[in-house]
């Protein structure tokens, strides 16, 4: 028994298959890789910045994630580095790690930490638990993707306007006054222009196609960095940080203090579970996109991988990023070279082009974190608030609030909560009931009259999905599920009939469901919804994106509209 469950982990975690598939797509990733290392340079310095381990460590990460998290992932198309919610936490814990009473971060606790983390997140992998991340109620993704988005804008004020960056949130907030009187114009001859470029890109790129092709953070970057120079503004710099007293060279190896283990072991788990968190999303994403689904534990796996080498070298904390991933797969990366690639890349720009890094001002840096906290905000929850069931919006708003104004992973850990009290009762359905979702032939089901032989449907394939009970956060993995194994057909019929309710979790996930098949060019339909459900689809948008012509008919005439469009 041990000794299967040892040969089981060993497969799972092994980067064989990985290693296997780096020759499918050569040039295709080796291409995406270097474009996404354009990408992700300027982001790996701002998120180095928001970390508080200094720039160069935001680049470390990167290249730790990129190199380690592609050979390891679970993700064939993921890209590895710091993310907004991983540096940001990283920073909420350095305000307790200072040496003496210099002021200064204590970095070799720091990057312990990270190490340690890695650890931890090997364990997690182990224990096959990383899976449960699909159990996250969607109210608390929200909640704190718009917590940290409004962090890494408020906590860049002041570099935006050329003053010292302040430790956390409530410093800023409190200072406010202060910082309006003594803005350094300076500063603002690069960050305002940076910010301007950064929203006016996309929108010129829709004009000429070549401009979608260089990343709109490289241009402010090259023009902030440029404006600086040429006018010799007296303003603060990254080599300011890199000549400091931080020591923070380009290259330091930094060897974990194991003897403080006990100090470390509760910040390293919170930033182990952050991992999980912000990479399995990630990878949810990139399924969504690709139509192929993760490996859950291998993914957990490899960033452990990750941020051990990432706490070695100097490295942010690391996870799987949604901005990188999805811009990977659009430039046509298909396995982790283009990952590996990324890595290179940007081991090869630190050390050969360390001088050009040093002269990048902290006010355009700031500029692309101010886009990225924007960016970061949930853009589809944020217009249906006052439309979303009073148990969401109210585990949003909860999250939201102790995210900013608290931790991070205590707002996390109160919403589930939340969630799992105001489903009690669905949940204890779940678990004392034999519920099980079903995808059958349309000829097994009542859709299919006995007056229409199987020749009058021709070649059209036709299955039905039929969910039970509460569709909420506890069970929307379950209904997933059983599709994956489903023969192949053209056409699929939902039938919600056995469906209780759905919360907002559910009904996103049924769209993101519906969305995919889309792109597959497999049609839906859906039958059998009450009246109640409708209207909750109806005030999230459900039928802005998926359409409403193939919703509701019932099951006499869903089957006569299928063979009309098909035959």
């Amino acid at each position: 028994m041990l000794s299967s469950f040892i040969k089981d982990q060993v497969q799972e975690i092994s980067p064989w298959e990985n290693i296997k598939s780096l020759n499918r797509n050569i040039r295709g990733d080796i291409l995406s890789g270097i474009t996404v290392a354009i990408i992700a340079l300027p982001l790996a310095l701002a998120f180095g910045e928001i970390s508080k381990l200094g720039p160069i460590a935001g680049i470390w990460g990167a290249i730790a994630g990129g190199v380690f998290g592609g050979l390891f992932g679970g993700c064939l198309v993921g890209v590895s580095g710091p993310t907004a919610p991983k540096a940001a936490q990283i920073a909420s814990f350095m305000g307790f790690f200072i040496i003496g009473t210099s002021n200064q971060p204590d970095l070799v606790a720091a990057f312990s930490i990270i190490f340690l983390s890695g650890l931890i997140l090997i364990a997690i992998s182990f224990f096959k638990i990383s899976r449960f991340i699909h159990f996250t109620p969607y109210p608390v993704v929200a909640g704190f993707m718009c917590g940290i988005g409004l962090i890494v804008i408020i906590t860049q004020i002041n570099a935006f306007v050329g003053l010292k960056v302040s430790k956390d949130i409530h410093e800023v907030i409190m200072n406010i006054d202060h910082t309006i009187h003594n803005i350094n114009l300076d500063a603002l001859y690069v960050s305002i222009p940076s910010l301007i470029i950064l929203f006016l890109w996309p929108l010129l790129g829709k004009k000429l196609d070549l401009l979608l092709k260089i990343p709109a953070p490289l241009i402010a970057l090259v023009i902030g960095t440029c404006t600086a120079y040429f006018m010799e503004l007296d303003i603060p710099y990254i080599g300011d940080k890199m000549d400091s007293s931080s020591g923070l060279d380009i290259f330091t190896l930094y060897i974990p203090d194991l003897s403080r283990t006990i100090e470390f072991i509760g910040p390293a788990f919170a930033l182990a579970i952050l991992a999980v968190l912000d990479s399995l999303l990630s990878c949810k994403v990139a399924d969504n996109i690709t139509g192929k689904r993760h490996s859950s534990d291998r993914e957990t796996f490899g960033q452990g991988m990750a941020n051990m080498a990432a706490g070695l070298i100097g490295g942010v904390t690391t996870a799987t990023a949604t901005m990188r991933t999805v811009a990977n797969i659009k430039f046509g990366g298909k396995t982790p070279l283009a990952s590996i690639t990324h890595g290179i890349v940007l081991l090869s720009i630190l050390l050969g082009l360390g001088f050009i890094v040093a002269a990048i001002p902290n006010a355009c840096l700031a500029a692309i974190l101010f886009k990225v906290g924007i960016d970061i905000l949930d853009y589809r929850i944020l217009p249906v608030l006052k439309k979303i069931p009073i148990l969401d919006l109210l585990v949003f708003i909860v999250v939201l609030f102790i995210t900013v104004y608290e931790d991070l992973m205590v707002a996390i850990g109160i919403g589930v909560a939340i969630a799992m009290i105001g489903h009690f009762k669905h949940l204890k359905t779940l678990f004392t009931s034999k519920i099980e979702h079903e995808i059958v032939p349309i000829s097994e089901t009542q859709f299919y009259p006995k007056d229409i032989g199987a020749e009058e449907l021709g070649k059209t394939k036709i299955s039905v999905l039929r969910p039970k009970g509460p569709i909420f956060f506890g069970s929307v993995e379950g209904l997933l599920g059983p599709y994956l194994n489903a023969s192949k057909h053209q056409v699929l019929i939902v039938d919600m009939d056995g469906v209780e309710m759905m919360d907002l979790t559910g009904m996103y996930a049924l769209e993101d469901f519906l969305k995919s098949l889309k792109l597959k060019n497999i049609d839906v339909y859906i039958s059998n919804t009450d009246t109640h459900l409708t209207m909750a689809l109806e005030k999230i948008g459900f039928f802005d994106s998926v359409g409403r012509n193939q919703y509701g008919l019932d099951k006499d005439s869903i089957l006569p509209a299928i063979l009309v469009s098909h035959n």
